[in-house]
């Protein structure tokens, strides 16, 4: 995947990249997937995610997991037609309160060993040593009047 720079001037557009993106990078890997979201409190790293989460055909709208650190949610393979359903689990964590030694003990290895994950982590540049070199950075900034800047990096 080529680098990218997108603004989104409200938070459905936001949430709509998130989705739009979902549905094609997550058709191209045969891996686990990681990707780490980073960039200030407010920034709209949430609000992607539950954007993500609809591009893989999540019902629920998942709220950040500041306090529980991982949430869970299986993909339904049953109705889904494209090439997601190669993945069984999405992933979210928050790293904003742990560091690398923490999210260790929570399964880390277990969780990037296989295939079947799709990882998104908020505040990742937190956890970076633990990521792989082919983990997907998207960076948010804030921009004028409620925009963002919203930069992948690989």
């Amino acid at each position: 995947m080529e680098s990218i720079e997108v603004v989104t001037k409200n938070y459905k557009e936001t949430k709509k990249l998130g989705e739009k993106l979902a549905k094609e990078i997550a058709i191209s890997h045969k891996r686990a997937l990681i990707i780490s979201l980073e960039g200030e409190l407010g920034a709209g790293k949430t609000t992607f995610t539950q954007g993500f989460a609809k591009g893989l055909g999540i019902k629920e709208t998942p709220k950040s997991p500041t306090f529980v650190i991982m949430r869970i949610y299986k993909l339904n393979k049953s109705n889904r037609s494209d090439k997601i359903v190669e993945f069984e689990n999405f992933i979210h964590i928050d790293a904003y309160r742990i560091a690398s030694k923490d999210l260790k003990s929570l399964g880390w290895n277990e969780l990037v060993s296989g295939p079947q994950n799709i990882i998104l982590i908020e505040w990742g540049d937190r956890v970076k040593s633990l990521l792989p070199k082919n983990a997907l950075r998207i960076i948010f900034e804030h921009g004028h009047s409620g925009s963002r800047l919203i930069k992948t990096i690989q």
